[in-house]
């Protein structure tokens, strides 16, 4: 799924707000991790992922992988943080960092 730039920067407007829910070390993306986002992405839509690997180009690959993984967009990427975005099937408004 593409975003508009307009929706990109309405989402980094709301994501300059949220903290890191998730955080990727030194054993990479396990499926706890995986589960993990993919229940965060089906509460909140839009969530950080903190990712605290040493290489540049290996922290691309594993968002690029988990973006693949849980079916999400990448809204942003600044330093060790990534911006990531899915649409819930039903959305919670008490849990729904789009609709609060």
């Amino acid at each position: 799924m593409s975003l508009s730039p307009e929706q990109k920067k309405k989402y980094r407007t709301i994501g300059h707000n949220l903290n890191p829910i998730v955080t990727v070390a030194g054993k990479g993306l396990s499926e706890n991790i995986q589960l993990e986002v993919d229940r965060a992405l089906d509460d909140h839509e839009l969530i950080k992922v903190k990712l605290v690997v040493g290489d540049r180009n290996l922290k691309r690959q594993l968002i690029r992988e988990l973006c693949d993984v849980v079916e999400a967009t990448l809204v942003q990427e600044i330093g060790n943080i990534a911006l990531l975005y899915r649409k819930a099937l039903e959305p919670n408004p008490k849990l729904s960092n789009l609709l609060r």
